[in-house]
Parts: C-alpha cells; structure tokens; sequence
C-alpha cells in the first residue's frame, strides 16, 4: 500500500491521504460528462495515477478563544512532527433556524481551518480556487458534502475551503474588537494559501477566490478590501447578497443580543459567554427580529441578525460603490432566488398582500419602486410579487450591480443565470437559491443535491453540472468561463437551462425598476 502524502508547510508538516478521483457512487453518465470535459488525466506521479491527495484540517489561524476571542486572526504556532490532516476541523459556533448541535464542551475550538484538495502535490502551477461557504453569515462548513470537491479537482485544480467565523463571533459590532472579523479570517487564509499552496502543487499567483450566497458576499467585499489586494487574481460570486449594514444599526443589534444574555454588549462582556450560548442567542434575536421592524427596517425582514457592518476600516464601503480596481469575475444569480425561502417556510403561494406590500414598501428602490413593481407585474398575486421583489433586492440586483461596478473600475465580467428548474416536489422549487451550487461542484451524488435534483438527477442537470463546471474550471484557469464578457450595453448574460444560450440579461423588468438607485447599506428607519 502506497504511503499517504506528507507536505511541508510553513508552520509543520502535514499527513493527509489519498482518495480516489471519481468516488463509487457516481453515476455513469457523470463519468461520461467529466471524461468530455477533463483536459489531461495525468497517469504517473501519485500512486496508480489516478488520486487526489486530500488534506482536511490545516490550521490557517490560531483558535479564536481564551484571550484571542473576538481578536483579528494571529498566525499559527509552528509545531514539530508530522501533524494528521485527515478529518475537517470542528465546525464553528453556529446560529439560525436549523444550526448545528452544539458539542460538550470539551469539544475541540480549532476552528479556522482549512481543506486542500490537489490532484498533483508534486506539479507545479496549477490553478487554485479558493471556496467560501455560505450560511446567511450565521452558519456553514466546509465540510459539507456539498462541497465535495472531487469532481474540481479531477478537472485539473487545486480547491482550497475554508471555516471561518459566523454569527456574533464573525460579524457582531463589538466594543474592544475589529468589526468583521469573519472578512479578517477570511485574508488570514488566503495569506496562508500566498505561503504554503506552492507546496500542494498550485500557483500562489493563480488564485480564484469563491463564494456564493453569504461566500459571495465575502467574495464581493474582498474586492474593495485594500488588506485582500494581492492575494488573488479572479474572483467567482454566486448570488451576491445585498446585505450589509451601518455601524448605527449594527450596535443597535449588539446591544439587542447583550440584552438577551444580560451581560454589557463589549468585547470583554462578551467574551465570558461560552460560544455556542452566544450563538444560541443569535438564533433567538433572528427569530424575533419582525418585533424590531420599525426600528430596524430590512434587515429585520431579511432576517439575519449579524450581517457585515460597513464600518469604514476593514469593510471600507459597499463594494458597489468602492470597487476600485476591476478583476476577471465570474458573477450570477438562479432565476427564482427566493423560492427556496417560502418553500422551506411553508408559505410558497401564501403570502399575504400585507406582507407583500411590506416587501414593496422595504425593499423595493424608493420613492417609486412599489408601484413601478405593481405596474410591471399587474396579475401577479401577492406571494409573486413578494418573490420578485425579494428575489431582486436580496440577490439577483447585487449580483448584477457588482458585474456592472467591476467592468466600471476596469475588470472583465462574465455574467449568468441559472434557469434549470430543480424537479423535487413537482418542480415547486424553481430555479432556487443554492440550486447552483451541486451543478458547479458537481456534488450530485450529496444529500441537499438529492433533495432538489432527485436521485438520480434529470439528464438535464447532469449537463448544466458538466458546463458549469467547465466554466468555473476554464475561469480559473484563463479567465474565460466559455461565453463573452458583459458590458452595459450588450448586456450577455449565459443562461444555464435544458438548452443553454447566451443573450441579452434576461431580467430586463427588474433591470429597469432599479436603473439609477444605489444599493445602500442597511440602516435605522
């Protein structure tokens, strides 16, 4: 049996092992899309020529407890011997509706780790794509299954996933600490990946970083963040949220969520709160958050309590306004964003007019959004005209603003929208938020892809998965996902359906409504 690899980093070695390129399950007509579209299958170096070397685990910073709570990220402790990267860190403090079991308390809280996939440790230059999860900033893990990345990996790159803090422990406006320490994580590991990835057979000067949902919103704030320049070259954003907020509200909630634990809303106060008491509280202030909506206005109707905070230091602007100096992005939405939240909350079809006039009235572009959006959808029913308009404001006009602000400063954007409905449940689910993210892993085989996909998945997602996944492989590796670049005036957009094609953006209704108003962070009414 051949040895696991072993790779020196810079603070210690590492032992990860080696795992087959296709895994068991995989379905024959998955293997004929990715043996299409691999461009080489390398047959000597590893062991049999035909594995990854996977190591789950690296610390990238030390454990945010103790006197580094709530601190910005310090480097690791260099160690000696050979430490064991075989298992994914612990998972992070989480918050929300459905969030993690919270471990004994002699659990372990290494939690800033990271993954390195590689399907050569001994090449050289290979591109790395560097993924941000999502989790509505208040859960997630690298570790999900839906992040497998076997099938990016077996395509020629180099995937790095990264844990990094959520919640109040990432997000809360905290007296005594940085804001956006989740952001600061998040430049932490990429300075560890500019140190070590060399070493696992990637290009430290062909970095992607990744995201999407609240990843994405990371991926969008790295680009205005003078700390992150440098530190990669193109940049892939799924469902951009349009959720930040100011310092005003943003300690407003603080005090909020001090309140609940009875405890001062400081660094310190906080700091004596075991981590996942806090982040039990944040799960209790979101679900309260409709007693707070005269005061706190959208964000206590998106319904994330701990959101980034534009704080002027480390988050100096929103990215539509401060994006600068323009890269090779790759940035889209799903058609039918908001989907996935009333059918997860019971109440796809049963909005009321009341909620849908809130929607309107919250979210829509002032003064005359409401009524432009009444205007454009004269049949619609409540329950879609809530869907659109969140679908807009939440993700799909972000993600269009932020390919727009980055062709502006100088960048080359690729825009797409995924149109494929997901078949669960009579197709209910449309072309939903998250929907994108089995397709470009190619994780069709895990558990939330069966969830929305079926099992096995339609020929037709087997197909938008292989050109997906081309994209984000050819992005990464060249900046070209396969289709042209958007610009203002011819507007193509590529979208992923049964029958791809490539036109004008497809969302020209919601384009209009919101021509000439600035996506705005989220502020006290």
């Amino acid at each position: 049996m051949p040895e696991q690899p072993i790779i020196r980093t810079t603070e210690g070695l590492v032992r990860g092992r080696w795992e087959s390129r296709r895994g068991p399950e995989q379905r024959p007509e998955q293997q004929r899309e990715e043996q299409r579209e691999r461009p080489w299958e390398r047959q000597q170096g590893q062991p049999g020529g035909r594995e990854l070397a996977a190591f789950r685990g690296i610390r990238y910073a030390r454990p945010p407890v103790g006197a580094l709570r709530f601190a910005a990220p310090v480097e690791p402790e260099p160690w000696d011997g050979v430490r064991e990267a075989t298992a994914f860190g612990p998972v992070v403090p989480q918050s929300g509706p459905m969030p993690a079991e919270a471990p004994t308390a002699s659990e372990d809280t290494d939690w800033l780790t990271l993954n390195v996939c590689t399907p050569d440790p001994g090449a050289a230059g290979l591109p790395v794509l560097v993924w941000l999860h999502g989790g509505g900033f208040m859960s997630g893990t690298s570790g999900d299954p839906l992040y497998d990345p076997t099938a990016l990996a077996t395509a020629g790159l180099v995937v790095v996933s990264v844990n990094y803090r959520v919640g109040a422990e990432g997000f809360a406006l905290l007296e005594g600490a940085p804001a956006n320490r989740a952001l600061l994580d998040q430049i932490a590991a990429l300075h560890w990946v500019r140190r070590n990835i060399a070493r696992f057979g990637g290009d430290p000067a062909q970095v992607t970083v990744a995201g999407q949902s609240a990843g994405a919103g990371a991926v969008a704030a790295l680009l205005t963040m003078d700390r992150a320049r440098g530190l990669f070259r193109r940049a892939v954003a799924h469902s951009v949220p349009g959720t930040h907020c100011t310092p005003a509200l943003a300690a407003e909630v603080t005090a909020e969520l001090a309140k609940l634990l009875g405890t001062a809303p400081t660094a310190a106060a906080l700091a004596e709160v075991h981590p996942w008491r806090l982040a039990s509280a944040v799960t209790e202030l979101g679900a309260a958050l409709p007693q707070h909506l005269a005061r706190w206005g959208r964000l206590a109707l998106c319904g994330i309590a701990t959101v980034p905070v534009v704080d002027g230091a480390v988050l100096p602007s929103s990215p539509w306004s401060a994006l600068t100096d323009g890269v090779d992005l790759l940035v889209g939405h799903t058609r039918d964003e908001f989907r996935l939240f009333g059918v997860l909350s019971g109440r796809h079809g049963d909005f009321t007019a009341e909620e849908a006039r809130l929607a309107l009235e919250l979210f829509a572009p002032p003064p005359g959004g409401p009524d432009a959006y009444r205007a454009a959808f004269p049949g619609a029913t409540p329950s879609e005209l809530l869907e659109v308009v969140d679908s807009d404001a939440l993700f799909r006009v972000p993600s269009l603003r932020l390919a727009e602000a980055n062709a502006a400063a100088g960048g080359t954007s690729h825009l797409f929208e995924l149109a494929l409905p997901a078949p669960a449940l009579g197709g209910v689910f449309g072309a939903c938020h998250g929907l994108d993210v089995p397709l470009a892993f190619g994780s069709l085989d895990s558990p939330t892809a069966r969830h929305f996909l079926g099992d096995p998945p339609p020929a037709e997602a087997v197909r938008v998965s292989a050109e997906l996944r081309r994209a984000w492989v050819g992005f990464a590796t060249t900046g070209d996902p396969g289709w042209p670049a958007y610009d203002p005036e011819g507007q193509l957009t590529r979208v992923l359906d049964a029958r791809s094609q490539t036109v004008r953006y497809p969302e020209q209704t919601s384009r209009r409504i919101w021509a000439g108003h600035p996506l705005t962070a989220y502020d006290l009414h």
